[in-house]
């Protein structure tokens, strides 16, 4: 960067709403020479709301400010323009389900979600899951407010909904995702300003994951004697996968010579590759013999994706014939692999890679529910003369 930029007073620009009015806000330090070129431009005004001089936000008024401080002020725009990427390697989602559903409504007269909300999901490539989602919670906002035009609502009567959720007794991580369902209209369907970054945000509460002992799942393995079924339960613990990524594998992600197993598209659109044991192997040959799959590695009946529900009713299944009565999930297999892998000695790094987590700290959450750190703590009570 030339060293004079640095030298010149910096004008930041941001995007506000005045009086249901989009308008250009330009923050800096006040001084006089600035000051001056400010009062140049064409009725420029002030907000008491945003503490900061304004115009209309339009083509020529935008142009109007970089003409005007063009060697007399570097204009910071990170704010201004939005340079938010899209998944490009993220692969395509099918939403026409999701279209007709809320056409449907629509024709019915029923609060349904906007079709330019749906159109921006599917530009963006969300997953089907988070679109389904996504639309279902925004369609819930707009019954909610019925009677109110969508722009007419402001912060206030988010948070009013927002109130009526937690009080309802919802989760914070449901929470979120009404809140995110909500934004995605105002800030990036409308591209309104980030005022709606103001609405408060529930704290995540740190709940430890439930983990299967060593025993537990050697027993939950062995009453499991359908080889699809087996292969399946060994795959999702061995690999540490996540339910979706389990039924989104296809058979050309298992790379059998090298002992990896390659996850395509999982959680944030990320590709990860993790390891692929000889006995998960070897079983994966044996069901595969037996089923001859065609595209995905595990498909239902009739060919394509097979069915979340059939897993969970798989797993449930043996763990009543194990007699295990946690209240276990498939994301449980998952958490037991980490837990076990960090119990066995593997660095921390090497499973945060192996589960594909973007932050080192969901991954040390594991720490709290391993036994390997406590086997050698003594209780204060065993220095006690006590006798029982």
């Amino acid at each position: 960067m030339d060293s004079t930029v640095n030298k010149l007073p910096v004008i930041t620009l941001r995007n506000i709403l005045v009086d249901g009015n989009k308008c250009i806000g330009l923050q800096f330090f006040p001084s006089k020479r600035i000051q001056i070129f400010i009062k140049t431009l064409d009725k420029p005004r002030w907000s008491t709301v945003y503490q900061m001089v304004f115009l209309p936000n339009t083509p020529t008024h935008l142009q109007q400010i970089f003409n005007t401080f063009k060697g007399e002020a570097w204009i910071n725009c990170r704010y201004f323009f939005k340079n938010k990427p899209i998944r490009t390697q993220a692969i395509a989602s099918d939403l026409n389900a999701i279209h007709e559903k809320h056409t449907d409504k629509l024709a019915l007269g029923e609060p349904a979600c906007p079709k330019e909300y749906i159109q921006l999901l599917e530009t963006r490539r969300y997953s089907f899951n988070t679109a389904k989602t996504y639309t279902s919670l925004f369609a819930n906002f707009i019954k909610h407010n019925q009677g109110k035009s969508l722009i007419e609502i402001n912060e206030l009567d988010i948070k009013d909904y927002i109130h009526g959720i937690v009080k309802q007794g919802k989760s914070a991580s449901y929470q979120n995702q009404v809140i995110n369902a909500i934004k995605f209209y105002y800030e990036q369907v409308l591209d309104m300003p980030q005022r709606f970054y103001e609405i408060d945000r529930p704290r995540k509460a740190c709940k430890l994951p439930l983990v299967l002992s060593e025993e537990e799942i050697t027993r939950l393995l062995s009453v499991t004697t359908n080889i699809k079924h087996k292969s399946i339960l060994v795959t999702i613990y061995s690999c540490g996968l996540r339910l979706s990524e389990l039924l989104n594998l296809k058979l050309t992600d298992i790379q059998s010579d090298r002992h990896l197993l390659l996850v395509r598209d999982a959680k944030g659109g990320k590709d990860r590759t993790t390891i692929l044991c000889d006995a998960t192997l070897q079983l994966l040959r044996k069901y595969y013999l037996m089923y001859k799959p065609k595209e995905y590695l595990f498909e239902g009946q009739g060919g394509g994706l097979y069915s979340s529900k059939s897993v969970q009713s798989i797993l449930q299944h043996s763990l009543r014939q194990a007699k295990i009565f946690k209240p276990a999930s498939p994301h449980t297999l998952r958490h037991s692999f980490a837990t076990h892998l960090l119990e066995n000695g593997t660095d921390l790094r090497h499973i945060q890679a192996l589960l594909g987590h973007s932050s080192p700290k969901t991954t040390e959450l594991y720490t709290q529910v391993s036994t390997r750190s406590l086997k050698g703590i003594k209780s204060p009570l065993e220095k006690l003369m006590i006798e029982f």
